[in-house]
């Protein structure tokens, strides 16, 4: 049996703790090294008592380990500057970071054919959130309206979060939706951001994980679709389908629906 070797960036971090453990339950996926923003030690353990190398210092720790691939939750800027370190070396990467801007896309996949290596962008590594996009795909052409309503952990970094984005751009590129103007807004930004017509609504709040709805109406009737993520771990039959993928093709792949090929 060949065995993937992977790198974790932001394996300190919740989503890269939660893929750390997930790697470790599998026989064909070894992890080799991880890094992190501040010094911690040189020593990653996982939760089978194994020790891997930890390190700030990616291009130092990619020359030691030499990994297969690269899965990467940190933000959006660390996160191109990890590809562009990285494409030096070849190495595949499955990239989860928040906030990847349609340029940014762009740039991953001139580098990765420059380089040929393959990268696969995930807004969201959950079946059940891929299923709500490709629903409301569906649905959307038969309605005038649609908001998207988006919640998580107080702690999150940006808003909207990058699925929310990806609905929104998706969605928006199908039609151009109704976003009606109210009359008087007694206070600023009440109908939330605007993309296409369609509104996004961010909550940040203690206790959420993840929770995305779309809200779809027109003449006397509404439809809404809604995801719950209630534990991190529903990420990680994606995150371990996509280090499987990503080692067998060259090229950039963006989102999960289009590995999973629904």
């Amino acid at each position: 049996m060949t065995t993937i070797k992977v790198l974790i960036t932001g394996a300190t971090g919740k989503m890269g703790q939660e893929t750390v453990r997930a790697i470790s339950e599998e026989r064909d996926i070894t992890l080799v090294g991880a890094t992190c923003r501040t010094e911690r030690g040189s020593v990653l353990k996982t939760l089978s008592g194994e020790e891997v190398p930890l390190s700030t210092d990616l291009k130092a720790l990619i020359q030691h380990t030499t990994p297969d691939v690269i899965v990467d939750f940190t933000n959006s800027a660390t996160c191109m500057e990890i590809v562009k370190t990285a494409s030096a070396y070849s190495i595949n990467m499955v990239l989860g970071a928040s906030g990847l801007t349609n340029e940014d896309a762009n740039q991953i996949k001139t580098l990765a054919d420059q380089h040929s290596f393959g990268a696969i962008i995930a807004p969201n590594f959950a079946l059940g959130a891929v299923i709500l996009k490709k629903l409301a795909e569906q649905a959307a052409p038969y309605f005038e309206y649609l908001d998207i309503v988006e919640s998580h952990h107080e702690a999150k970094i940006d808003a909207p979060s990058g699925f929310a984005m990806n609905l929104a751009n998706d969605l928006g590129s199908i039609k151009n939706f109704t976003r009606n103007m109210t009359e008087k807004e007694n206070l600023s930004n009440t109908r939330g951001g605007e993309h296409h017509g369609i509104s996004i609504h961010s909550i940040r709040m203690p206790g959420r994980v993840a929770q995305h709805e779309v809200i779809m109406g027109t003449a006397g009737q509404t439809l809404s679709i809604r995801h719950d993520t209630l534990g991190r771990d529903c990420y990680m039959p994606g995150v371990i389908l996509c280090i499987r993928k990503v080692v067998m093709q060259t090229g950039l792949v963006l989102g999960l629906e289009n590995v999973l090929e629904i």
